[in-house]
């Protein structure tokens, strides 16, 4: 670790607040195209564990058809946890550390939240009255909350686990993926450590 990550990391250690338990990346599958990409991402992987107990990447897709590919290369990704990976038609859990969603969209996991409690209500099991906030959680895809997102090169999330990042701390950088390194990422951390989280008070 280089000199100024040094210091990065010693700032933190030093700030009276709790680190991030639960990190979230949003990248592009354009970003997976870069030379190396699979290797940085391997890189956030141990970054992220130095602070945290679970992982999740959401991994954008614009085109459809780019998904079997990136699976079999997530799937495959040496990571120092187990991996859990998620597509577009998944409705299973991801219950490993580090879960990776190819193309899951937020409104979609949601929409088949709500499908399957509606089914449960139609079949008799459930009365809608007891369809409350952990119960619409118990169906989702990736159902933990992320303490801290971050975003590389843009300003936005797309659609991105609209459910479980409501109250999340969100982090944008204009570093894009190719060029994201430790010290993006321990300043990302930083960031989240000044922050006062007010969880939507």
């Amino acid at each position: 670790m280089g000199l100024y990550e040094r210091y990065l990391a010693l700032r933190i250690r030093r700030y009276d607040a709790e680190t991030p338990d639960h990190v979230a990346l949003v990248i592009t599958e354009r970003d997976l195209l870069e030379r190396g990409a699979y290797e940085t991402l391997t890189d956030f992987f141990a970054w992220a564990f130095e602070y945290a107990s679970q992982v999740t990447v959401y991994v954008s897709v614009l085109d459809a058809a780019a998904v079997p590919a990136l699976r079999r290369e997530l799937e495959t990704i040496d990571a120092p946890r187990d991996v859990a990976v998620r597509g577009p038609e998944d409705r299973a859990r991801a219950d490993a550390p580090i879960r990776i969603g190819i193309g899951l969209g937020g409104k979609h996991e949601f929409t088949s939240a709500v499908q399957t409690l509606a089914e449960s209500v139609a079949d008799g099991d459930l009365e809608p009255e007891e369809i409350d906030d952990e119960r619409v959680e118990d169906h989702l895809v990736f159902p933990s909350e992320p303490d801290l997102v971050i975003k590389t090169g843009a300003e936005r999330l797309s659609d991105f686990m609209i459910w479980q990042s409501v109250y999340s701390e969100l982090y944008f950088t204009d570093v894009n993926w190719r060029d994201f390194r430790k010290r993006d990422f321990l300043r990302a951390v930083r960031e989240y450590c000044n922050r006062s989280r007010r969880f939507g008070r």
